[in-house]
């Protein structure tokens, strides 16, 4: 979903401080830091500043729902990694349990706070949750070996995700200071011509 208001945002073609080098996997395009106020609003043709901070503000929205959408997707993989490590130490105990023949004595989740005692006899076998209620069964070197896959997976998309943010708040930032540039711009010109009259 998020790729999807990367390339429409992307390839906005209205705003005209975007640059067209893109970062990150989602091809988020970059805010051009407007220098020279003056010569960025000749460039913009005969526009207003009222159109221009409309456009700014536009793109604006545009990042700050990214910002949102990828801040939901960072919470979900913060809460899932935890989740894949425990899987995996469990199946790390029961891979080292191989060779024995008593039982395991544990303790499981019913619901908040609410255990259960079990005795679980040694396996081969493991079922792993894939999520949308699918639940399959895996040898336990198949489960280790597809949890390793997932938790590096997990591990590798939350760097992303936070790279993307990072970059998405300093380009927040950059047209937070374009608008307020071209406001005080508009000022300016303003004062300047009730002075002149």
């Amino acid at each position: 979903m998020e790729r999807e208001y990367a390339f429409n945002m992307a390839t906005e073609t209205s705003t005209p401080v975007q640059n067209s080098d893109t970062k990150g996997a989602l091809g988020i395009p970059q805010a051009e830091f407007v220098e020279d106020v003056d010569s960025f609003m000749k460039r913009d043709g005969n526009d207003s500043a009222e159109a221009v901070l409309k456009r700014l503000d536009e793109s604006h929205s545009k990042y700050k729902f990214m910002e949102y959408n990828l801040s939901t997707k960072k919470a979900r993989l913060k809460a899932q990694i935890p989740d894949i490590k425990t899987s995996l130490d469990i199946v790390k105990h029961l891979q080292s349990r191989k060779g024995t023949t008593d039982p395991m004595e544990t303790r499981f989740l019913l619901s908040d706070q609410v255990y259960a005692k079990a005795r679980i006899p040694p396996t081969e076998n493991v079922n792993l949750w894939l999520g949308a209620n699918v639940m399959l069964e895996y040898g336990i070197e198949d489960a280790k070996v597809l949890l390793e896959k997932n938790l590096e997976a997990a591990n590798k998309s939350l760097s992303q995700v936070e790279d993307d943010l990072s970059f998405i708040r300093d380009q927040t930032t950059t047209l937070e200071v374009n608008m307020a540039r071209v406001y005080n711009w508009d000022v300016k010109r303003r004062q300047a011509s009730q002075a002149k009259s």
